[in-house]
């Protein structure tokens, strides 16, 4: 699976490692990816979610079910 939040978008970024001696090859930052269970008091059930820790702080800020029919408004199957 690709390291990508399912809420925020966040997907790993690209750029060089530099050595001492100012060689440079690629490398990738990854996000801070989890799998977090959540409870839909709506519909009685738990989902999981696979999101970064931005996408938690984003959950905590609106709110699961805003957040839930936000992925289902872009196409998101939950």
């Amino acid at each position: 699976m690709s390291a990508h939040c399912q809420v925020t978008g966040r997907a790993p970024g690209f750029g060089n490692r530099v050595s001492h001696s100012n060689r440079r090859t690629r490398r990738r930052w990854n996000p801070n990816i989890q799998i977090k269970t959540y409870y839909l008091p709506s519909e009685d059930r738990r989902i999981r979610l696979r999101v970064s820790t931005k996408g938690m702080k984003v959950i905590d800020r609106d709110g699961i079910e805003a957040v839930v029919g936000r992925l289902r408004r872009e196409g998101q199957k939950v």
